[in-house]
């Protein structure tokens, strides 16, 4: 871990994402974010501390005209181990509060309920949507496949307490690994999950995963200490393919698509996305019926 100080804090296109932390130390096999592309010039688990990140959110928020969606968690988590001790996501969450701004946080973490009074007041005083990632049903091969984060039945315990609370909540299914947790087996129980929680909706980028240079390699050093003879099938099927579809991905997609319609989830990607960054001139928190 290093500490930094950052230019600026909000650095999506329209200027309401933030990344708190730079790196990770989930460990997910599959992690796109260790890609050469994002251009890490220190180990991906020496995490990167934008130690100022409230101090420059307080200054963004003051002096933006008009209220938005901030959202978080896209390329870093916010809940890593570090946070238990630095607190900076909580510290930009009362920031978010205080200016009465809207909050999409994502995370694979049960670190997120430290703040859940928080995630309360945001969501009671404008909108907040907690996300969740949720790709592998099983906790064995889930602690394989993400080993320094809480597993799936955990996850699926946080987005109860958020339910309980009013809270509204998108699950991320992705990525889906061809070859490893792309059964209906695995998937149909993560969807009856969600149908259960009330989840507003579920991002799946299609039932597979991407590889780029640096993920690849560590993707498949994982392989072959988990699952041998498997990387051999991946450069077989794939060679060195940027988009890595499951060959069930048909049966799959058909499954999801038809769960989400029966439900009335959102599933359409753009859909999903629409609704985490609008923000409503006057929010009214939804009932644990309209979730």
């Amino acid at each position: 871990m290093h500490f930094v100080d950052a230019k600026g804090i909000l650095t999506s296109n329209n200027g309401t994402g933030m990344n708190i932390y730079r790196g990770c130390t989930h460990g997910c096999i599959y992690c796109d974010s260790r890609s050469v592309c994002y251009q890490f010039t220190h180990d991906f688990e020496d995490i990167e501390v934008k130690q100022n990140a409230p101090q420059l959110l307080e200054l963004a928020l003051r002096s933006k005209r008009r209220k938005c969606m901030i959202g978080t968690g896209s390329m870093s988590d916010p809940y890593m181990h570090c946070e238990e001790k630095l607190g900076l996501t909580r510290q930009c969450l009362e920031i978010i509060r205080k200016y009465g701004f809207g909050l999409a946080i994502q995370t694979k973490s049960d670190r997120i309920l430290r703040d859940i009074d928080l995630l309360d007041e945001i969501n009671q005083s404008a909108k907040c949507v907690v996300q969740m990632t949720l790709t592998t049903y099983d906790d064995d091969l889930c602690k394989i496949l993400e080993p320094n984060v809480c597993n799936t039945r955990r996850r699926i315990e946080v987005l109860e307490k958020m339910q309980e609370r009013g809270i509204p909540m998108v699950v991320w299914m992705t990525p889906i690994l061809p070859f490893i947790n792309d059964t209906v087996e695995n998937i149909r129980p993560i969807l009856d999950a969600c149908v259960r929680l009330g989840v507003k909706g579920i991002i799946c980028m299609g039932m597979g995963v991407t590889m780029r240079e640096g993920d690849r390699e560590y993707f498949y050093a994982a392989l072959d200490r988990h699952f041998p003879g498997v990387k051999e099938k991946y450069i077989r099927t794939y060679g060195n393919a940027y988009e890595l579809p499951s060959p069930n991905s048909p049966q799959l997609m058909d499954l999801f698509r038809k769960t989400c319609q029966e439900h009335g989830i959102l599933y359409h990607p753009e859909e999903c996305f629409r609704y985490l960054n609008t923000l409503p001139e006057k929010y009214t928190q939804p009932s644990l019926f309209d979730l």
